[in-house]
This record gives C-alpha cells, structure tokens and sequence, in this order.
C-alpha cells in the first residue's frame, strides 16, 4: 500500500499532510495531518489515524464511531501530502457535517438524498409528519406522484418550455429519491450502477 520510506516528514516538521476523500463518491471529507507513528497505526488498523496539535495521537472516529476505513493511501509527487480514500462510517466533521467544506459544490442531488435520508430515518410528528415522511409511508402516493411528475415533465419538454421543463425535471428526480429511499436504495448505489455502466 503505502511505503512510509517515501515520505518526506522532514519537510514538515515531521509530519505530512493528508487529505481524506470518500472513495466513493469523490468528496473531499477532511484535510489532517499525520507523522510516521500514525500512519503506521493506520496501515496497521486500516483506519484512519492522524496527529492532532491539540489530541496528539488521533484514531478518526474511536469515540463517535464514525471511522474512515482506508481503501487506498497514495503520496502526492513530493512525498510530503497524502490522499487518503476511505470509507466513512459517519461524519468527518466535528461539527456533524459529512464533510468539513459542506456539500460538495454542484452536488445538490447529494444534499438531497442525505435530507431524505434524515426524514427517512427520524419519527414524523403524528398529528404533522413531512411530505418527504407522507410519500415514505404510503406506497401508493409515491407511486401515483412519480407518474404525475413524469407526465408533466414529458408535456413541458412536448411543448419546448425549458424553465418548466427544469422545474418538472427536479420534481422527478425528488420523487425518484424518495421512492428509491423507501426500498432503502441511495443516490450512492444508484451512481454505483452508473459507474459500472460507463465501464
């Protein structure tokens, strides 16, 4: 995997930087850094480890359970910058964020499946339950508003109405989610069809 030996810690006062980057969907999740010692531990565990000013010592996610389980190490060209690919358990951010730069920019579809995972996973309030909770509790609906969406959308493109169009677009995409939510199917496992389709 990764050879330690091809490390320049010297050049940072003993330590590298690391950026952390989900493996599967591309994003950036953290930038840390790392001496010698963690990265041993990491390469020893398989998850993340990093040297923290503050915590010394530091294995990602030991208390909040959210590790990052490596899926490759690679060193930049000057051997002084590590890209770590992982596998999130949870959060990378302190603050409860899947990442520490937000939502990746441009990725909106991603914000979305994870609120819909959010109201998927939380008890909707019975005399007031969401929307997004309506469609995930009643098959029917779901299925009906799919139907209706795509119709309007077909009509919007019939009749050359880009704005409508884009807005008839998203509701399809919306209700898509949410039907697929309800089987417990992701954005991700959609993407990882789609990746396996372009191979």
């Amino acid at each position: 995997m990764l050879d330690l030996d091809s490390l320049d810690f010297a050049k940072g006062n003993g330590l590298v930087t690391v950026v952390a980057q989900d493996a599967h969907t591309g994003a950036v999740l953290m930038v840390a850094h790392a001496d010698r010692e963690a990265l041993a531990r990491t390469l020893e565990t398989g998850e993340m480890h990093y040297r923290s000013r503050s915590r010394g010592l530091w294995h990602k996610g030991a208390t909040s359970g959210n590790v990052q389980r490596v899926v490759s190490l690679a060193p930049d060209c000057d051997g002084d910058a590590v890209l770590a690919r992982v596998a999130p358990a949870g959060p990378a951010c302190h603050t409860g964020a899947p990442t520490c730069f937000g939502a990746p920019a441009g990725d909106e579809l991603a914000a979305l499946d994870a609120t819909l995972a959010a109201r998927a996973a939380s008890d909707p309030q019975p005399d007031r339950p969401s929307y997004t909770q309506r469609l995930l509790a009643d098959r029917n609906l779901r299925l009906k508003k799919i139907g209706e969406e795509a119709a309007e959308l077909v009509t919007a493109c019939a009749d050359g109405d880009r704005a409508r169009a884009a807005e008839e677009g998203a509701d399809v995409l919306y209700h898509t989610l949410v039907a697929l939510r309800a089987l417990g199917v992701s954005l991700d496992d959609v993407r990882a069809v789609l990746a396996g389709r372009a191979r």
